[in-house]
């Protein structure tokens, strides 16, 4: 399948609740993904995950945001057309003390080359 490369300028966000359920989407990830905004609304973010992601890397995210830390990593996510992107990921847990509801914020860069080599490398030791 066809690889997206990610420009430098490109910066994907998006906002999901405590299960993972995205909430909000910037234009830069429903470009790449290839999704529009109603597709992701409402969905689950693991609807661009993509099946050569270890889940030891996603448990590795959630455990580390639901103790209230900040993770990053490298992900690669699969394109509505069954390409695939590679991002190297910054999620932030959030708590709205009005609301009383926690969310997670990811903000999504692009890797250079070299990331995405030692992210494949060590996630075939993974799977």
């Amino acid at each position: 399948m066809e690889e997206y490369v990610l420009k430098s300028d490109d910066f994907l966000v998006s906002l999901t609740d405590e299960k993972g359920v995205i909430l909000f989407a910037n234009d830069d990830f429903c470009e790449i993904a290839g999704y529009s905004i109603d597709e992701l609304i409402g969905k689950d973010h693991n609807i661009v995950r993509h099946k050569e992601m270890p889940r030891a890397a996603f448990k590795d995210l959630w455990n580390t945001v639901k103790r209230d830390e900040i993770w990053n990593g490298y992900v690669k996510n699969s394109t509505k057309s069954g390409g695939h992107y590679w991002v190297y990921a910054t999620v932030y847990p959030m708590y709205d003390n009005v609301t009383k509801l926690k969310t997670y914020m990811s903000c999504r860069r692009k890797p250079s080359k070299q990331e995405i080599e030692e992210a494949q490398k060590l996630y075939t030791t993974l799977n």
